[in-house]
């Protein structure tokens, strides 16, 4: 084992973790590393060179280390032996398997969301019955206090599954689904216990009334579920599959994930291409046509089924269920004729929707991090927190409907006078509020998106809704349990779209259901930025294709307003949440940089043929998760670079007690000894430690062959390429390691090694502060 530096770099042994460019995974501890280092620390310190970016991110609700992914292919030797000895029998079956799995990720997904939305109708809908029955007796103070008392339990209940049972399901999931695709792992972000209480906690969380969706989680959940079944089940629960085995690794989880996120938006929306969008567009990093097919045909299944439970209900079996629950909202009855003062309206709204949206999100960027310090204290804070603002939403909801009129029920329409919304009023009349506050989030969308005659809205309801749903959308999300931010966005951008519409009265000639669809897309754009993904499903929820000209417009301008104020909702919180997330971009100031220049130290390296104790040395001593093999005399007539070795390999491999008491190279006779099924990748936190290693003293000092376990062939840039270069490549290729090399010959055939960790701002910037003005 060598260790390696340049003259610029200053290893200072009292660093508790010492990153040679590899990863840091979260047993290493390195506080042994100054003993190591104290005969070859260099003489003059000119610079740190040590790698001080976060290894920590919060997810849900809690602080977790976190770990890379291996999304590239590992070529070892026993890999290739294995892809080479495997019949076509055998590669059927893969390629059969990832189609089934495919199937059964849509079919999951769609049965879970119907499941969803099946409990969060009933539940909310008794509730609202035994609020309504008891105002239609003029009994409004029990009313109240049924109606906060089931909405305060429903929502303890729900934060007290995150704030004990798995932190990782609290918020929308979404941010940490699209981290992980980026090839960013932490803890139970995919696990089972956070499917369950993801899917309960969102039924308890939206039948409690707080202004949260079942949306962003509805893509967690498929996440989750895809994770599930991929991995072959979950040994802690004493559920695997055997025959699952060629998916032990990140790659082919990686697009099962994918796959499951699309059926998600497919299960929440009943959009099956607005699913596949979503993925190719805001969750995925890395896309390829064999990916889209596999994607669109899970999103499909999960449509069918989805289709086929809903006619299943119409016929009455499924309680308060009834066409409701998936919103899906029939805008034939509106025509979209336009003129051009029309198209003046349209833009109007776009630019003040992304005005809007801009503002949602710095202030839900503020929330969040004020809850931070909420959520630090302790699991009973967090309930204590959800408590206070299903409190405060319960009386918003009931309390500010007292402060509007009553307006005569529709008549000529066929439809009843709302029996939730009558409150105060006489016989014959109904508060329009009330209709909007006292009920489901997908009803009061549908009373929004309406173009019926007769369904006008109050200036002053509008106003008094939305300035209370945006007020309460902000303040819900970041508390302890499952919340997505589809609905509130909606919801606050349908009624901003209508009351545009109502204040431009004659002066138009839409009507103020495209109002309110068109309010809600420029609100979506804003806080999103998404546009062709969220186009589309705006489409298939609305079911008018005659609306696409107006939508994209309305998309093209509130993301482009609100580009210019701040980022995605999305992008905020994985910064937020620190986890080191690779931009499609590089950053300006790298263009300045070479490859070479961010290299940390100190860089070890092992020989082909190394003794067993230099490597237990090496892993007690270090977190590094890839280690550079370089093959010296007599092997060779110079040093050369035979690859990268990983670190979960190095641990399976002395599990395997495989040594030899010479320093001989045994060929052949490993890939006969080793299976590459002992090597597949474990999930986060479950595969071997160093600590469960038991190794004699006689063993350590035995030699073991690392040339059938290394990557023969790990990507390798030369030093004197732009940091930005290496940035784009280094994403693109969805490397976990970079291999940097000299550029001229007679020095260590590698000079370092880039992981994520040495793209990130704070690193560089932290070598390199003069750059500070150029970002």
């Amino acid at each position: 084992m060598r260790m390696n530096q340049t003259p610029m770099e200053n290893l200072n042994p009292d660093n508790d973790y010492v990153d040679g460019g590899a990863d840091i995974e979260n047993d290493g501890t390195g506080s042994d590393a100054s003993s190591f280092l104290e005969a070859r620390e260099p003489l003059l310190n000119l610079k740190s060179r040590t790698n001080t970016s976060s290894q920590i991110a919060v997810v849900g609700a809690n602080v977790y280390p976190i770990e890379s992914l291996d999304y590239e292919m590992i070529e070892t030797d026993l890999f290739k032996q294995d892809w080479r000895s495997r019949k076509r029998v055998q590669i059927f079956q893969y390629i059969y398997l990832k189609w089934t799995l495919a199937l059964l990720i849509g079919l999951c997904t769609g049965l879970v969301g119907f499941l969803n939305n099946l409990a969060v109708e009933n539940i909310a809908g008794y509730k609202l019955v035994i609020t309504g029955n008891l105002m239609s007796n003029n009994k409004y103070l029990p009313a109240f206090v049924a109606f906060g008392g089931i909405n305060v339990v429903l929502a303890i209940c729900a934060g007290a599954l995150c704030a004990y049972v798995a932190p990782a399901a609290a918020g929308s999931g979404i941010p940490e689904v699209k981290a992980y695709l980026n090839g960013i792992d932490a803890h139970s972000i995919l696990a089972p216990s956070t499917l369950f209480v993801k899917i309960l906690g969102s039924i308890l969380a939206v039948s409690a009334g707080l202004v949260v969706g079942k949306e962003g989680p509805m893509v967690h959940t498929g996440a989750c579920i895809a994770n599930l079944l991929g991995q072959g089940g979950s040994r802690k629960y004493g559920l695997t599959w055997k025959w699952l085995r060629y998916f032990k690794n990140d790659r082919d989880r990686r697009d099962l994930i994918t796959c499951g996120a699309a059926a998600g938006v497919a299960a929440a929306f009943r959009a099956p291409v607005g699913g596949v969008l979503f993925a190719l567009e805001e969750a995925a990093t890395w896309w390829r046509s064999a990916l889209l097919w596999r994607t669109f045909f899970t999103t499909a299944i999960t449509t069918v089924v989805l289709r086929g439970l809903i006619n299943f209900c119409r016929g009455g079996n499924c309680g308060l269920f009834g066409q409701g629950g998936l919103i899906m909202f029939d805008m034939h009855s509106s025509i979209p004729t336009y003129t051009n003062a029309d198209l003046l309206a349209v833009v109007l709204i776009g630019v003040v929707g992304g005005l809007l949206g801009s503002l949602y999100n710095f202030f839900v960027d503020k929330v969040l991090r004020t809850y931070t310090f909420v959520n630090e204290r302790g699991p009973s804070y967090r309930i204590l927190l959800v408590t206070v603002i299903s409190l405060l939403t319960s009386c918003f909801a009931y309390g500010l409907p007292w402060f509007a009129k009553c307006i005569p029920c529709p008549s000529g329409t066929g439809k009843e006078c709302p029996k939730i919304g009558n409150l105060h009023c006489q016989p014959g009349h109904y508060n329009d509020l009330a209709s909007l506050f006292l009920n489901t989030s997908d009803d009061a969308i549908r009373n929004l998106f309406s173009s019926e005659k007769g369904n006008e809205l109050e200036i002053s309801t509008l106003i008094i809704f939305f300035t209370g749903t945006y007020f309460l959308g902000i303040v819900t999300y970041g508390i302890a349990v499952p919340s997505g931010l589809f609905i509130p966005v909606i919801l606050a951008g349908a009624t901003y779209g209508r009351l545009v519409g109502r204040l431009l009265g004659s002066l138009s000639t839409l009507d103020l259901g495209l109002f309110a669809i068109l309010g809600a897309a420029s609100f979506l754009g804003g806080t999103m930025r998404m546009t062709v993904s969220l186009c589309v499903i705006l489409l298939e929820l609305t079911n008018n294709l005659l609306m696409l000209p107006l939508i994209m417009l309305v998309l093209l301008i509130s993301k482009t307003v609100a580009d210019s104020f701040n980022r995605g909702i999305y992008d905020q919180i994985v910064k937020m949440k620190r986890l080191p997330y690779l931009e499609a971009h590089a950053e300006p100031y790298m263009k300045h940089l070479a490859a070479g220049d961010v290299c940390s130290g100190p860089l070890i390296t092992f020989s082909g043929i190394e003794k067993v104790g230099n490597i237990m040395h090496a892993l007690e001593m270090t977190g590094h998760n890839g280690f550079p093999v370089v093959d010296e005399p007599p092997f060779t007539d110079a040093p050369e670079l035979s690859g990268l070795v990983l670190r979960s390999h190095l641990l399976v491999l002395l599990n395997l007690k495989k040594f030899a008491e010479n320093r001989a190279v045994c060929g052949g006779q490993a890939l006969r000894r080793f299976d590459s099924f002992d090597f597949a990748k474990p999930g986060l936190g479950k595969g071997l430690k160093v600590g469960d290693l038991d190794l004699t003293m006689d063993e350590m000092e035995m030699y073991v062959d690392l040339h059938p376990i290394t990557n023969s062939s790990p990507y390798m840039v030369v030093e004197t390429m732009s940091l930005a270069k290496a940035a784009i490549l280094f994403r693109q290729l969805a490397l976990r390691h970079l291999c940097v090399i000299p550029k001229t010959p007679g020095r260590n055939p590698v000079v370092g090694i880039l992981t994520r960790h040495d793209f990130m701002p704070e690193h560089v910037l932290g070598l390199h502060p003069e750059l500070i003005h150029h970002k």
